[in-house]
């Protein structure tokens, strides 16, 4: 099993967001995809999900179903306004197994129970989610992907506008999570937590500037490339295939 990213290039208003990129996320993976702030990071994720159509290139998910992939997007895309319950929302997770309209199965009661547990939500379940503070909203939403079971957790920017210790107690969710054999891709921009939480690292800056062991691609001549090649991608005769 894996997700394979094949000489994916995707543009915004003709300019490209990722470019030719290659990379592969094994089974197994405990990856941080890092990178300047503007160097494609979100859009290889929404890409990889088939939220992004590409210019070029294909994602390929190799023994996988589309249910086996989970997905947690950035806070600034969910609306919070809807009049749903905490319980509701970690209930989304399940959406591949009883749809749009399905009622909740005792057993799959208790596994969206047990997700908000390992969140420290559960006392909440019957709270309407836009009484929540970021870090529990967070914390709901990391339950919903924790209920879909699924085998890859695919996460854009977790950590943004949450508080240090829902972000440290959420990063150890996500430890325990690679420890019981789910595969783990986080975009992140915390160089401090991707040294102490991901052992393998995809620097880019919409190219590819570097992957694998965090410590030998977190160095100060892979970061000072990926820093010259944003500033290079400004230009407009950069790319001239994408």
């Amino acid at each position: 099993m894996s997700i394979l990213v094949e000489n994916l290039t995707v543009s915004y208003r003709r300019r490209p967001a990722v470019h030719h990129l290659n990379t592969e996320f094994a089974d197994g993976c405990m990856c941080a995809v890092f990178g300047p702030n503007g160097a494609g990071k979100s859009t290889l994720l929404k890409a990889v999900m088939g939220l992004l159509k590409a210019d070029t290139g294909t994602v390929r998910h190799v023994g996988l179903r589309r249910q086996d992939i989970a997905y947690l997007p950035q806070q600034s895309d969910i609306d919070r306004s809807q009049p749903i319950s905490v319980f509701e929302l970690a209930a989304m997770g399940l959406w591949y197994e009883i749809g749009f309209f399905g009622r909740v199965n005792a057993a799959q009661r208790k596994r969206v129970t047990e997700a908000l547990e390992r969140v420290e939500m559960a006392d909440f379940a019957d709270r309407q989610i836009a009484h929540l503070s970021n870090g529990q909203f967070q914390r709901v939403l990391f339950a919903r992907m924790l209920a879909q079971n699924a085998k890859f957790l695919l996460l854009d920017e977790p950590f943004n506008a949450v508080d240090a210790k829902t972000t440290y107690a959420l990063l150890d969710v996500l430890r325990r999570c690679h420890g019981s054999g789910q595969s783990v891709v986080a975009v992140l921009h915390d160089y401090e937590q991707v040294r102490a939480y991901f052992p393998e690292t995809l620097l880019i800056a919409r190219d590819k500037i570097a992957e694998g062991a965090t410590e030998k691609v977190l160095t100060d001549t892979f970061l000072q490339q990926a820093n010259a090649a944003m500033q290079r991608h400004e230009t407009a005769d950069w790319c001239e295939t994408a």
